[in-house]
């Protein structure tokens, strides 16, 4: 089934904050909509009204045909308990088709009024699905992926986060949908996974809206971007793919400042020569009524009428001011000014393994022989299960190694933004974890965790109740206020907006110490200055380069 999406007049405020308004937005058949915007401007919000699952306050959404699927799957940053088929079949809204079908069934069975009528419209669900070979389709994309069958009856909770991350791939992959709404899609996706994601988004026939910080996976997917204004919180549609977008939004932004200080120009000429014109008529005035140049009474009545006729001039002057068509200055967005302080330089040495072999659960790393210097920017490759963060957490001693032996610098200061994003979980606020992480008082810490976007409604609340993105500013906001000489980045894009992983690329390319970089985001892989490139894939380094 072809079907289309259209929304109008969207509103939503969740109390006196005001997310969306008046905003519109269309997909159709064959589409790939780039929703974007800076974090908690109101992406997943309107993801949600998009899909029904939150009632807007004013406008409509509206499917064509009406009883077109639409498929929203939203971030799950942790995994429910329940089996990885259960997740499966509720990702792809195959489990909520069968619960249907299965009542509406029993009320056929048992002559309930209209249950024809349901059951009808239950079983095409089922169909359109793909419920009826659902068993079969997982099973092939399953081993397509490289995973066991062994993995689909256990929890969620028990897969590596590979393995988690390959499941959620699949569940995309098996999803029959007629409009699909992906939320941050590619998270947590190795390269392998992302060309498979690109492939799967570029060759839909059907609609797609899709909110996503990879630059890489936007240029190569979307056809039209939509993007949320902060400030007025309505949306603006630009066409013709992310390149054009790019372009288009830049060249907005300098005609809408040409235009501002063209109106701005006009403006302040016209007020100064009606302040000028008022000056001289009161000037004028006054020397013909208090200072005749003689007694007659003619001449004194022409300086009187030229003061008149001055007033009137600026008046008409006024009233053109009235007439400008007035353009309101455009206004700047916040923008995160990113610089990572460094502690004093640490030894020649880093950090070493030598024979070094970690034995985590069913998976095995090493043995490893690795040896990192101090300045070096070292690019951490693999797919996902490979034993990257294994690895980081072996060379910074944070993970005993099984045998071999690990040997860490003496003045090596450490500065983390883990792939997890737990650091300050432990106090009962984020103001009293951050403060006895950073030896801060209370003025200065809430001053600097304002300038990372963690204001008043936060401080007072759990590290671990603030949102992906909230959590990673809080971990950049703790790493500009302590200082490292070695900075360990585990996937560092992930759950940040665009505007803040360019912030970080310019911090990256200022930092004088070492860093150890684990990402898949090939804009950020190719924007770095790297030094040196590691490759991981089973548990063993299959190359160690220079760049």
């Amino acid at each position: 089934m072809t079907a289309s999406l259209h929304a109008r007049g969207l509103s939503l405020a969740l109390g006196a904050r005001h997310l969306l308004v008046d905003v519109e937005l269309a997909v159709d058949p064959g589409q790939c909509v780039g929703l974007v915007g800076p974090n908690g401007v109101g992406k997943s919000t309107l993801l949600r009204v998009l899909a029904g699952q939150l009632a807007p306050d004013a406008g409509v959404v509206q499917l064509s045909p009406p009883t077109a699927n639409v498929g929203y799957l939203p971030q799950e940053p942790e995994r429910r308990d329940e089996s990885v088929l259960a997740y499966l079949e509720r990702r792809t809204g195959v489990a909520a088709a069968s619960a249907r079908l299965d009542a509406s069934t029993a009320d056929l069975a048992a002559g309930t009024p209209g249950a024809d009528d349901a059951y009808s419209d239950a079983l095409d669900r089922w169909l359109a699905l793909g419920a009826a070979d659902f068993e079969s389709r997982v099973a092939d994309v399953w081993a397509d992926l490289g995973l066991g069958d062994h993995l689909l009856h256990q929890p969620m909770p028990s897969l590596s986060g590979g393995e988690a991350a390959r499941a959620g791939l699949a569940a995309l992959l098996l999803a029959r949908f007629d409009v699909f709404l992906l939320d941050e899609p590619t998270n947590d996706l190795d390269l392998d996974g992302l060309a498979r994601l690109e492939r799967f988004v570029a060759g839909l026939g059907s609609g797609c809206v899709l909110v996503s910080h990879d630059r890489t996976f936007l240029q190569r997917t979307v056809t039209h971007v939509v993007e949320l204004d902060e400030f007025s919180h309505q949306a603006t549609r630009y066409a013709g793919g992310w390149a054009a977008y790019l372009r288009e939004r830049d060249l907005a932004k300098q005609h809408a400042r040409e235009a501002y200080e063209e109106y701005e120009a006009k403006r302040s000429s016209l007020a100064g020569r009606a302040q000028r014109e008022r000056e001289w008529a009161t000037q004028g005035l006054s020397r013909a009524k208090k200072k005749p140049d003689d007694n007659d009474k003619n001449i004194k009545a022409f300086k009187v009428n030229q003061s008149e006729q001055l007033a009137g001039k600026a008046a008409r002057t006024d009233k053109m001011m009235e007439r400008l068509e007035v353009v309101e200055e455009p206004r700047e967005a916040w923008e995160l000014r990113l610089v990572i302080a460094a502690a004093p330089r640490s030894g020649a040495v880093v950090a070493r393994l030598e024979h070094a072999v970690v034995e985590h659960g069913a998976f095995t790393l090493g043995p490893i022989d690795l040896q990192i210097d101090y300045g070096e920017k070292v690019v951490i490759e693999g797919p996902n299960g490979a034993g990257k963060s294994t690895l980081l957490r072996a060379l910074l001693g944070e993970e005993a190694v099984t045998s071999g032996n690990h040997w860490r610098g003496p003045g090596v200061v450490v500065g983390r933004l883990e792939q997890a994003r737990h650091q300050l979980a432990d106090a009962p606020t984020v103001l009293q974890a951050f403060m006895a992480a950073t030896g801060m008082l209370v003025p200065e810490a809430r001053t600097l965790l304002a300038k990372f976007g963690i204001g008043a409604e936060h401080v007072h609340r759990a590290a671990e109740s603030l949102s992906p993105g909230e959590r990673t500013r809080l971990v950049l906001a703790l790493l500009m206020a302590k200082g490292s000489n070695c900075l360990v980045l585990d996937e560092p894009t992930n759950h940040r907006d665009l505007p803040a992983i360019e912030q970080l690329e310019q911090a990256l390319a200022s930092f004088e110490g070492t860093v150890l970089l684990v990402s898949h985001d090939r804009s950020l892989l190719s924007n770095v200055a790297r030094t040196r490139t590691l490759e991981v894939r089973g548990g063993r380094i299959v190359r160690d380069e220079p760049a």
